[in-house]
């Protein structure tokens, strides 16, 4: 099958390789659960998530959705989906539950089995090393504010490379940083819930850093890795075409975009921005050579764009955002525009050159309903996922070197803020009982990846 046509989205397998990855992607904190089972300590999110209002109903990540005692059943649904990769993500105070020091080796088993488990069933690992669960204990000597947290960082990094690196070679250093300098420590709506611009630069440094020198470990372990990091970018529109507006957009791209993706490329940290928090970068020499380490790949997790209209009087950068009228939206009120994976992915290719691509989140949440007779139809999803791999198809026939597609998320899982609300997944969760449903997205996405091997095996 050439092309695959349903419900007015044509998408055009043809673009994209016969070897392409078909993945889901989910974080340890968001699922696991387990959080004081074999030696695993607290992580900042276990801190956050048990203050009182800073979690929608005061929800939190102790059980999840059990994956640390359902991860077999949960790869049977990975091999139901037809999925061949998964990206999962090492909780770091599962493997150093003191952050440094001491590994704990129960920890490590269970990533160990899991590999194993994934490998058997025909679905490549995609590790993630940081996915935001920093060690309470580092956070308690300062957190990523703090230089030593980048190093540990790395020490942490080769612990886990030299156990899993025999089986491992898709590797991921860093998730989102924005989200962890920015939400973590300017906007403190993520752990660890500050509100300090300095902490928030300060943090966003030595996470590159860390980004860096986690590049480095991984790849002394295992020389033959294949290591990225990921970034959740979006695009951003002015609300009018004041000059005020168009200048906080070209801020809010710098806030969002540039300040992560020109440092890892070697071009440093945008002057411009630079001049706009007016925090000094607690730089020293060498270190932007340690983080422009050379990638073999780059991660996109993209989810809406942006309009933002100019706010002098609000935080850095100064750029307010504005609801547009009549565009449809998540059930996270996110709006939906599918053409911006397509510009972001081609931005990356055209403005950074990136040798491989993948987008490594992209989804929807909707307030489910489980019918009658069990099932769950999402059509809404559907739409959005349908919608969004056209657009990738689109970005990889226009040249952007895309080698795979993990959506988000395999689960419906503890939504950070949002709590349990919020629901993502592929698969229905009933968080009483535990029972796994596919919805109607999961069957679309399967239907999808047959048609694109049965399109490769006929190339063949």
């Amino acid at each position: 099958m050439t092309y695959l046509e349903r419900d007015f989205v044509t998408i055009d397998l043809t673009a994209l390789p016969h070897d392409f990855l078909w993945g889901t992607a989910t974080s340890a904190y968001q699922i696991e659960g387990a959080v004081a089972e074999d030696g695993r300590s607290p992580s900042i999110w276990d801190t956050f998530s048990h203050t009182p209002g800073k979690i929608a109903r005061n929800d939190h990540g102790d059980v999840a959705c059990d994956h640390y005692h359902r991860w077999r059943e949960d790869i049977a649904l990975m091999r139901q989906l037809g999925t061949n990769a998964y990206r999962l993500s090492i909780a770091w105070p599962r493997v150093l539950p003191g952050g440094d020091g001491p590994v704990n080796a129960k920890g490590l088993d269970f990533y160990d089995e899991l590999i194993d488990g994934l490998l058997d069933a025909g679905i490549t690992p995609s590790v993630t090393l940081y996915h935001w669960d920093l060690p309470q204990a580092l956070q308690d000597r300062g957190g990523w504010p703090e230089r030593e947290t980048a190093e540990h960082f790395a020490a942490y990094a080769s612990v886990v490379a030299a156990r899993l690196g025999d089986r491992v070679g898709h590797w991921t250093t860093l998730n989102e940083p924005l989200c962890s300098a920015w939400i973590g420590h300017l906007e403190g709506k993520m752990a660890p819930g500050l509100t300090d611009l300095t902490a928030a630069v300060r943090a966003s440094y030595h996470l590159l850093l860390g980004h860096g020198l986690a590049t480095q470990a991984i790849r002394a372990a295992v020389p033959a890795a294949e290591v990225g990091i990921v970034n959740n970018l979006s695009t951003v529109h002015p609300a009018t075409d004041r000059p005020e507006d168009i200048e906080a957009a070209r801020r809010m791209d710098g806030h969002t975009n540039r300040w992560w993706l020109d440092p890892i490329h070697g071009r440093g940290f945008p002057e411009d921005m630079r001049n706009l928090y007016g925090v000094e970068l607690p730089s020293k020499e060498g270190d932007l050579e340690t983080i422009a380490a050379p990638l073999d790949w780059l991660g996109l997790n993209y989810y809406f764009p942006a309009t933002v209209a100019d706010d002098p009087s609000g935080p850095a950068p100064h750029a307010r955002s504005v609801r547009r009228l009549g565009v449809p939206r998540t059930g996270m009120d996110w709006e939906i525009d599918a053409s911006g994976i397509e510009t972001l992915l081609l931005r990356l290719t055209d403005e950074y050159g990136a040798r491989k691509l993948y987008v490594t989140e992209n989804g929807s949440a909707y307030p489910d309903v489980v019918r009658p007779d069990g099932t769950v139809d999402d059509p809404e999803r559907q739409d959005y996922l349908a919608g969004h791999l056209a657009a990738c198809a689109s970005a990889a026939r226009r040249g952007a070197p895309l080698a795979g597609y993990f959506a988000w998320s395999l689960l419906d899982n503890f939504e950070w803020a949002y709590g349990y609300d919020k629901r993502f997944g592929l698969v229905h969760v009933d968080y009483r009982t535990q029972a796994r449903t596919v919805k109607g997205s999961g069957h679309r996405y399967a239907e999808i990846i047959r048609a694109h091997r049965g399109r490769a095996r006929h190339a063949a």
